[in-house]
């Protein structure tokens, strides 16, 4: 009587397994992405530019398979409780990613209209900075969220400070080159975009990570920036 319940079992938690798998993947292209558009950028080449803008397809192609399999698992598994917590937060999650994707075609056609102006400017090291630590929270987000690790999901919503913080400065910057010499301005607000972006893919994966404590505590921090303190000091 009981191997057919333990077969069913067995099967929901390898599709959860299979879901889990697809969001990393996704997550891991996506990160791949930013990676790409910023390095596009770095080096001024439009070859890599435009693989940006082919390789978004695939985030988006990963998107629709990771949501057709949650809605059927919420289907036909009738998940409980906290599996039913992460079938839905994953879907989310896709959501999210795939916007990542589309932030890395941004950059990406930011550095194409950079190319054309052929512009001096170069902020480098701020916006390596911003991409390094906004790729590291996308990855540190999915992680705590697989994991279901509230912990390491509130360290990465601090993070997200730090990144504003180099936006704000970035904006300064550029705007210095645009008063000193107004002929910058074109290639300085294409650079305030690739900054904007970049500040955009922390915002996501603050938002992946909050949705991680959501799964471990079943709680939301959302808005709720002293929750987030609480739970390091409980820490």
């Amino acid at each position: 009587m009981s191997a057919e319940p333990t077969t069913g079992l067995g099967h929901f938690h390898e599709q959860l397994e299979q879901l889990k798998q697809r969001l990393l993947d996704m997550s891991e292209r996506a990160e791949a992405l930013v990676d790409l558009a910023v390095d596009a950028l770095l080096t001024r080449d439009a070859g890599k530019a435009n693989a940006v803008l082919a390789g978004d397809r695939e985030v988006d192609a990963l998107e629709i398979a990771i949501e057709q399999l949650a809605v059927s698992l919420l289907a036909l598994q009738q998940p409980m409780a906290r599996d039913l917590r992460f079938v839905i937060t994953a879907i989310k999650i896709s959501s999210d990613l795939e916007r990542v994707g589309d932030h890395a075609v941004n950059i990406a056609q930011s550095t194409i209209r950079l190319i054309a102006l052929a512009s001096r400017i170069t902020p480098d090291p701020a916006i390596e900075d911003m991409a390094r630590r906004a790729r590291r929270m996308l990855s540190d987000a999915l992680d705590a969220f697989v994991r279901a690790d509230g912990t390491l999901g509130r360290d990465v919503c601090r993070r997200d400070d730090q990144v504003d913080a180099l936006h704000d400065s970035l904006f300064r910057i550029l705007l210095t080159h645009m008063l000193e010499d107004p002929s910058t301005i074109s290639a300085a607000l294409e650079l305030f975009l690739v900054s904007r972006n970049l500040e955009r893919v922390a915002d996501l994966a603050t938002n992946i990570a909050e949705d991680a404590v959501y799964l471990a505590e079943g709680k939301s921090i959302k808005h709720h920036a002293e929750d987030r303190e609480a739970g390091s000091v409980a820490g």
